[in-house]
């Protein structure tokens, strides 16, 4: 059964399936570029700082580092963003471990932190 709608973009009247939404492929391409650039400025600004995150990371391990146990102050000098992570998870030992893409970090009692490198590339 066809029903008569309103185009999700422009509003222009159309028939078609039930569960159609657009009046053309040209007004849906349009919707979804509009939404994935809405979706690109939103997570800009988030993505540059996960990336310098990352890249303090890097430079404190190296291109071949494991694994290294610091004082938080070397972070914190670098201005490394604790507050941006990919995600994390709550160890045996109860501790938070914090992921920021390839690398991890947990922050110690002692204000010392270790992070470690998830895959050797």
């Amino acid at each position: 059964m066809t029903l008569k709608r309103k185009c999700k973009l422009c509003q222009s009247p159309f028939t078609g399936r039930s569960d159609k939404i657009f009046c053309s492929p040209g007004c849906k391409a349009i919707y979804h570029q509009k939404l994935q650039q809405v979706t690109n400025t939103a997570t800009a600004s988030i993505d540059k700082i996960l990336h310098r995150n990352r890249s303090i990371l890097l430079e404190i391990m190296g291109k071949t580092g494991v694994s290294k146990k610091l004082p938080k102050s070397i972070l914190d000098q670098k201005r490394f963003n604790y507050s941006y992570i990919t995600g994390y998870h709550i160890n045996s030992q109860q501790k938070t471990v914090h992921y920021v893409y390839d690398f991890s970090w947990m922050i110690f009692s002692d204000q010392e932190i270790l992070i470690k490198r998830l895959h050797s590339s």
